[in-house]
């Protein structure tokens, strides 16, 4: 990433700091499809108890990014989707270990709901072996659904996407990727429109005094 690059993309970045009007949003499945209702029945991993603090939230937001935008504040573990009238709804999410995790300034490329997985080369060699492609289903490590980060014409290899393991929310623990309880990434998905813009703030750069929460990392 360019110098003036990340210039733009730190303006500002503290400027949710201080005193911030948070309300608690109701999780809904108003979102889900007949299919997403069948598969999440009975999930095959242990279901979380995700804290409060990364649980949906209305909050205010007083940054520049336009409606409709998504940024995500590394350290402090949230992704705001950005509503007009200086609001934004506050999701917690996973994000990756810090030699691994994405900054910068991309774009919704693709979206898909029940991706398949396919791990990359490098993901094999750390983690693997895998098969070389995992079918969509609750047991996928992308979850319910996924929005592919694009620069350019160009596929980042990183995504926004669901998890079959919720309890690392709040964590900085994947291989980069940023992950979303599958409820949260439902209604996100359901709102986001492909080409939106997405702003990945890097570590030591984020939001994290617009709230209590001291990150964990693991």
């Amino acid at each position: 990433m360019s110098r003036l690059g990340l210039a733009v993309l730190l303006t500002g970045a503290v400027s949710l700091a201080g005193c911030m009007q948070t309300t608690l949003s109701p999780s809904t499945d108003a979102s889900m499809t007949p299919r997403d209702r069948q598969l999440l029945a009975h999930p095959p991993y242990a279901q979380a108890s995700i804290p409060e603090q990364f649980q949906r939230h209305i909050v205010d937001y007083s940054r520049k990014e336009q409606p409709g935008s998504i940024l995500v504040d590394t350290d402090a573990r949230y992704l705001y989707y950005v509503l007009p009238g200086g609001k934004a709804i506050r999701y917690g999410v996973a994000v990756g270990e810090e030699a691994m995790a994405f900054s910068g300034v991309a774009t919704v490329g693709r979206m898909a709901e029940w991706p398949d997985w396919v791990p990359t080369r490098e993901i094999q060699e750390r983690l693997g072996p895998y098969p070389s492609r995992v079918a969509g289903g609750p047991a996928n490590p992308l979850g319910a659904r996924a929005l592919y980060l694009y620069q350019g014409n160009k596929d980042t290899l990183y995504r926004i996407h669901g998890t079959n393991q919720p309890e690392y929310i709040g964590q900085a623990i994947s291989s980069g990727c940023i992950r979303m309880a599958n409820s949260d990434v439902i209604d996100l998905f359901g709102r986001v429109k492909q080409g939106a813009t997405v702003v990945v703030l890097p570590p030591a750069a984020g939001t994290a005094s617009i709230g209590p929460f001291s990150p964990r990392r693991s």
